[in-house]
């Protein structure tokens, strides 16, 4: 198998890597490094390649998206009131823009 072949991840893996690459690649990082990272996130939550079946493969971790919900809402928390209330309207604006 060669390097970078994903034939032993499993369908779920290979989702799971998809929609963090789509968020890196929301928040402006390249499409190549955006899928580096994906891969990497799914090897630390899941520990590589599972092969499918049931009873095989060990059950995912979750620690990275655990980690970083954790620091997005000690950084909320941080900000002043006033601060968080005005980018909640700065956001609500713009999705107002892009929904029309």
């Amino acid at each position: 198998m060669p390097r970078g072949d994903k034939s032993a991840y499993t369908d779920k893996q290979k989702r799971k890597a998809e929609h963090i690459e789509d968020g890196y690649e929301e928040r402006g990082v390249s499409h190549e490094e955006a899928e580096r990272r994906a891969w990497a996130t799914v090897n630390k939550e899941s520990g590589g390649g599972n092969k499918s079946g049931s009873g095989r493969g060990k059950p995912d971790t979750n620690a990275a998206a655990k980690r970083g919900g954790k620091r997005g809402g000690e950084a909320s928390a941080a900000r002043p009131a006033a601060e968080r209330s005005a980018s909640a309207k700065k956001a609500a604006e713009t999705r107002r823009k892009h929904a029309s």
